[in-house]
């Protein structure tokens, strides 16, 4: 075909470890055309990174290119010169990169960055170059780009961040370009912006695209085919209609079935067993087979070829040609004993009570360092928490969800309002009234890696809060204790010996959680537990707190902007925007009936891992304003669809629309 850009052959790459060579990307093949996006799936550590540093030649120092070839526009890339690869990069072919902050130089200005991709790939310099570069930040959505060019990135939010990465990227105009994980970690709202700009960029200009995700919504907003990778290897491919409609790979069925949505509240997850094999262990025969629940001997012992199913699709599995029929959107396995969102009656107590909650931080200025503002981080938030229900805080970055979690703690000392635990107030209570409180409230930090002690075995970092808080004095106690609370969390006693560096992402989260129940305590405040986790780890980690909860009447105040995990998980929602709470009730009613602009733009920015199944767009304009200075009037009336002009002079009082459900919004109401 002519209009193929990129053809890739028996690709093969690894890493050196001292004197082997470990096989990271074993053999693959796959062809991406013109104007066509080719997504990559599969869970970390699979090889879909190495797969995209390998083409442009970007691996890093301990990185080998094994054998095999790929062809860009018929020039075979592994066998250029460095000199010539440098004309490729950037100019034929473009990356943007996982994580932009890392991506993008701290000391120089973003209109250095974009100027030198356009001095080497289009001789451009001086005031050419700046005009080229403002139109380039115009393209991706940035507003003010003349401005933006004089700033540097940490005075940017995530989402234009990204999009600068974007822009560096397509200044060279490149007739390829490779997105690893465009929009992890992102806000809902940000990430529909991001692929909805890769589209239109893709579409205006004929470009080719591979992109690099775990994230199945993504895939079906984006791709035409999908490559399924798994311990390097393409186990499965096939046009976007036939992955959503009829996966055949055992590993790509499970990856469907692990997925949370309102279908599986109260149920448990379908997980996928064991481990991504470790590269110095790969396996004989099908790299799947120790997880599979199809796996026979032949599985073990013999490595599958390719089946072909239909036009375009085919797998690498011996059972391939009998795997259909269960769809990608096939039914649970586990029928719901209880409806987790009102189905069963509210307990009557309320455990945490917060009213009229507030955090703002001082900007001081000048010599003196004079208070000159406050950035309201959190400006009047109220709740309620009840014993063994889970509320889900939900919002945009920097709309002030964490800093709740670390107010009601005390980590963060609040400006006002009050926070009341089993009827105790805690706000103002000294350090040592508030350390026989810590044992009921506990709190999952968002990083499991950065908060957990590396100089300590996972045994000692359990025990710490026992020591601190007294729960288990006796050593002999203390040690068998942390034996039981891993075996809790579905790890091996041994575990109390090793390292955090020596576990994965989701075994880290796990030991975060025994840590926090290490205490017993009433309520955990889990910020963002499953952020940037694939989908399988999600699974483990949502089934560990949904049995935790059921098992030991944990209340859970639930930090997330995944809508998915809210519909999974939920109870009750409560939706923030710029330090405020402006709609909560019942997950059903606010997830299925939104009476807030800002939660219609939220809900209608999640992506479906369905293609089409895209909700009614409501866009809103622009970022989100500094909580240094919050508009008048409705927080949101700068962005809204639906503003009035008494939104623009008056903040909207809490109405309750249903038992239980209230919004901060004069629409619905006309009044």
């Amino acid at each position: 075909m002519n209009d193929i850009l990129l053809s890739v052959r028996g690709l093969r790459a690894g890493f050196a470890v001292g004197r082997r060579v470990l096989t990271a990307v074993n053999g693959i093949d796959f062809d991406v055309a013109a104007g066509e996006t080719l997504a990559l799936l599969g869970e970390s550590g699979c090889g879909k990174s190495a797969a995209a540093l390998s083409l442009l030649r970007l691996l890093p120092a301990a990185g080998r290119i094994l054998g095999g070839e790929a062809r860009f526009e018929g020039v075979d890339l592994m066998r250029l010169a460095e000199a010539d690869m440098r004309a490729v990069r950037g100019g034929g072919m473009a990356m943007i990169f996982q994580e932009p902050a890392t991506s993008l130089n701290p000391v120089l200005t973003v209109g250095r960055q974009i100027g030198e991709a356009l001095g080497r790939h289009l001789g451009l310099r001086g005031n050419a170059a700046a005009g080229r570069a403002a139109e380039l930040l115009g393209a991706v959505g940035i507003a003010d780009p003349a401005r933006r060019l004089a700033e540097y990135p940490f005075q940017l939010s995530g989402g234009m961040k990204q999009r600068v990465m974007t822009a560096v990227a397509l200044a060279g105009e490149p007739r390829l370009l490779i997105a690893d994980e465009p929009t992890t970690a992102l806000d809902v709202t940000i990430q529909a912006q991001i692929l909805e700009l890769l589209r239109r960029l893709r579409d205006e200009r004929g470009m080719g695209m591979l992109l690099i995700t775990h994230d199945l919504g993504v895939v079906a907003r984006m791709a035409h085919r999908v490559g399924v990778m798994y311990a390097g290897e393409i186990v499965e491919e096939a046009p976007i209609d036939a992955f959503f409609g009829d996966p055949r790979h055992p590993y790509t069925q499970k990856l469907f079935a692990a997925l949370p949505d309102r279908t599986a509240r109260g149920a448990r997850l379908e997980t996928i067993a064991g481990q991504v094999p470790s590269l110095a262990a790969m396996p004989a025969g099908c790299r799947f087979a120790a997880r599979c629940p199809l796996a026979g001997e032949r599985c073990r012992a013999e490595s599958p070829g390719w089946t072909e199913l239909s036009r375009g699709h085919r797998a690498r599995c011996h059972e391939a040609a009998s795997t259909g029929g269960t769809g990608g959107t096939g039914e649970r396995r586990t029928p719901p004993a209880t409806a987790a969102s009102g189905g069963e009656p509210p307990a009557p107590e309320n455990l945490l009570e917060v009213d009229a909650l507030r955090v703002h931080f001082p900007i001081r200025r000048g010599l003196l360092q004079r208070v000159a503002g406050h950035v309201k981080a959190v400006d009047g938030v109220s709740f309620e928490l009840k014993r063994g229900r889970t509320l889900a805080l939900v919002g945009e970055s920097g709309c002030g969800k964490t800093t709740v979690g670390k107010a009601i703690l005390q980590l963060i000392r609040p400006s006002g309002g009050r926070v009341s635990l089993g009827g105790r107030e805690l706000t103002g209570l000294p350090r040592h009234a508030l350390r026989p409180l810590r044992r009921r409230v506990q709190m999952i930090f968002q990083d499991p890696f950065a908060s957990l002690d590396p100089r300590l075995p996972v045994g000692e970092i359990i025990a710490e809060g026992m020591d601190a808080l007294g729960a288990l004095p006796a050593a002999a106690d203390r040690t068998e204790a942390v034996a039981a609370l891993l075996r809790q969390v579905g790890l091996d006693p041994e575990a109390a010996r090793r390292y955090p560096h020596e576990f994965s992402g989701g075994q880290r989260q796990r030991i975060a959680i025994a840590r926090a129940l290490a205490v017993q305590p009433e309520i955990v405040v889990c910020d963002e537990p499953t952020s940037a986790l694939d989908v399988s780890v999600q699974a483990q980690i949502l089934n560990l707190l949904k049995g935790l909860q059921d098992e030991l009447g944990l209340a859970y105040l639930f930090i997330t902007h995944n809508f998915a995990v809210v519909d999974y998980l939920a109870h009750d929602v409560a939706v923030m925007y710029l330090g405020r709470i402006v709609e909560r009730g019942p997950a059903d009613a606010v997830l299925r009936s939104p009476r807030h602009p800002y939660t219609e733009t939220l809900l209608s920015s999640v992506l479906d891992p369905r293609p089409g199944a895209d909700r009614a767009s409501v866009r809103p304009a622009g970022e989100a304003p500094s909580p240094a200075n919050p508009p008048p009037g409705c927080h949101f009336h700068p962005r809204c669809p639906r503003a009035m002009e008494r939104c623009r002079s008056e903040y909207p009082e809490a109405h309750e629309v249903a038992p239980g459900h209230v919004a901060h919004c004069f629409f619905d109401y006309g009044i």
